[in-house]
Parts: C-alpha cells; structure tokens; sequence
C-alpha cells in the first residue's frame, strides 16, 4: 500500500479510488451508498452477491455472482477492485466477512469498509457492553493480520429514521400509540446519523484522493483514516430534542402523548435479560439505552469530533427525517425490514 506523497510514488500511481466492490448493494445501508457512489460518478461500482440471489441492482452497477464458500471464486471477483465495501445484517452468517476479508487480502484489495456502520467501537466501554460491537474487533484485527489491505470503520452512531420510527426498543418512541419513553429525563445526547448521510460519508471518503500530492497539501485523503474511524452525523440531538420535532411534525402538543421514564440502569439490565433468554428485542434494548448513559459514549460528536466537513456533508433537516421515520412507523415498513 502506498504511504507518503503522491509525488514520490512510481509511475502509473493512481491516486484515488476507481473501482468499488461493495456487498449488500440491496439492504437498507448499501442502497444508499451506492446511490451516491453513482451520484458521485467517480468510480466503477460492482456489486458482489450470492449466486441465486433475486435482489434487483440499481441500473449501473456491475454484478458478479460467487459462492461464498468458494475462495478462489471469490478472491477473482474481487480481483482489481480498489476497495470493498461490507454492509450486512446483524444476524448474518458470523464467517461471511471473514471470507470476504479474507478474499481480499488474497485478491491485493488495498482498502475495506468492514461492516463496522454504527456504534463507537474505539469507545472501550461502550464496545464491551454490546455484544455485537466487541465482535466487530476481530474483523479489524484480522485485516491489519493479513496485511493486505487497511479498514476504514464508519462511526454513524444509529440510522436516526429509522431508529426514531423504530419503536419502543429504539429511541423510546411508539408512533402509532402516541407514547414516548425517556431514559432517565431525556437529556442525554447522542450523535444520530440519516442513511443518506451515511451513504454520501461513505461515497465522498472513497472520492477522497488517497495521498496528499506534497507536504504542502493540506487537503483531507484516504490515508488520514488508514485504520481509524471516520465519524459522521447527521443531528446531535437528545430524546426531547426529538420528541419537540415529532410534536412539530405532527402537530399535536405534549399532553396529546403518554410521556414516561425509565432509568437507563434499570433498561439496560432489562434488555439484557431478555437477551439471554433468546429474545432479541433485548438486545436492541440494552444496545440503544447503553449509548444514552452518561459517559458520553453514544456522543461521539463531543468525544471524536467530526468528519462531515472533511467529507463535504451537508446539514441535514431533522424535521425531515422525523416526518419519514413517523411514515416508516405507520405503513409498516420497518415491520417489512424484518426487524
């Protein structure tokens, strides 16, 4: 992988990404990434599925189909790309990525975006808390093993439409029923990310030029984030920053809603235990209320600090997205996610 400047490296060095394989083209992340991969019309896109998948792609992107468990299959597929892109569900097959990564590292990819769209996971306590955060350590560590390639995660914090119309087990809000539920008193901040925004942070990173060309280029590259976290957000809001614009929305006023509370402690150990009896609300429980304590870990705006400027994003409207989450909620289509 090239390091330095751009000027210094040999002849026919490319300094900037072409070619962009990126897998889950059709689920709800990758939809929007590639939207703006081909908005952006600066690189290749191919999608990579299973074969006898059925999932319409998007008019421009190249498809190639392979067997997951067929290495060489895939590590061909992957052949020439400059960057892959990981976007999968939570309950995916554990040992999908690896085999990506795997192939990647095999087929000389220089760049992963591993499936790492969400939470802090360089937040230590906040990762150990959250099961499927501290699992995502071990597909970093093994890109950097591998040596092949260099990851870039995406901290996003939750998708904020579809968190916000999500119910209950989300951020607290049951659109239909017209309660809310506070953690604690609702004052804790976190750092919330619209999908359009997550697919413009990531679109844009990968039209980054990958070195700066001297010393004297001070413009943002690929290579300030070699095995770091861009972080992006859309709002940095709280519960009743949100529940102000749901009122505005819909205008309806406070005493329209059952507002209660919760303590986060208590939520926390409540979704917990439903989790380990296999219910996985628990889980989405116990993962939404730990990013609402107060060590800041779900606020990474405040901890990090922020890339949306070195990522040229905009400023978002959260009236907007609150009026497509509260339409999510009501015509079921979070329900047809298959949450």
């Amino acid at each position: 992988m090239a390091e330095g400047y751009a000027v210094s490296q040999p002849r026919g060095f490319k300094n900037q990404i072409e070619n962009v394989a990126i897998v889950g083209v059709a689920g709800y992340s990758g939809k929007y990434i590639v939207e703006e991969l081909l908005r952006n019309g600066r690189q290749k896109v191919t999608a990579i599925t299973r074969e006898g998948g059925t999932s319409q792609m998007p008019a421009g992107v190249d498809v190639k189909k392979v067997n997951y468990d067929d290495h060489e299959a895939l590590t061909q597929a992957l052949r020439g790309q400059d960057a892959l892109v990981i976007t999968m569900g939570v309950r995916a097959p554990p040992d999908q990525q690896t085999k990506l990564i795997e192939a990647a590292a095999a087929a000389n990819v220089p760049w992963i975006i591993p499936n790492e769209f969400g939470n802090d996971n360089a937040h230590a306590a906040l990762r150990e808390a959250v099961s499927i955060n501290s699992v995502k350590t071990q597909y970093r560590d093994l890109i950097e093993k591998l040596g092949k390639s260099a990851w870039v995660g995406i901290c996003c914090g939750f998708w904020f439409e579809f968190s916000l119309g999500g119910g209950p087990d989300t951020y607290g809000f049951d659109m239909k029923n017209r309660t809310v539920t506070l953690f604690d008193d609702g004052t804790q901040t976190l750092s919330t990310s619209t999908l359009p925004q997550v697919g413009r942070g990531v679109a844009n990173l990968l039209g980054l030029k990958i070195l700066r060309e001297d010393e004297n280029d001070k413009s943002p590259c690929l290579s300030d984030f070699k095995n770091k976290f861009a972080y992006i957000a859309s709002f940095v809001v709280n519960q009743k920053d949100m529940l102000q614009s749901v009122l505005r929305v819909t205008q309806t006023e406070k005493k329209d809603w059952k507002i209660t509370s919760e303590p986060t402690a208590a939520r926390f150990q409540r979704g917990n235990e439903l989790f380990q009896k296999g219910d996985y609300s628990g889980m989405r429980i116990l993962m939404y209320t730990r990013n609402f304590y107060p060590d800041q870990g779900g606020n990474f705006a405040v901890t990090r600090g922020l890339d949306n400027n070195k990522l040229g994003l905009p400023k978002e409207d959260i009236d907007e997205f609150t009026g497509l989450a509260i339409r999510w909620a009501m015509d079921g289509t979070l329900e047809r996610y298959g949450r």
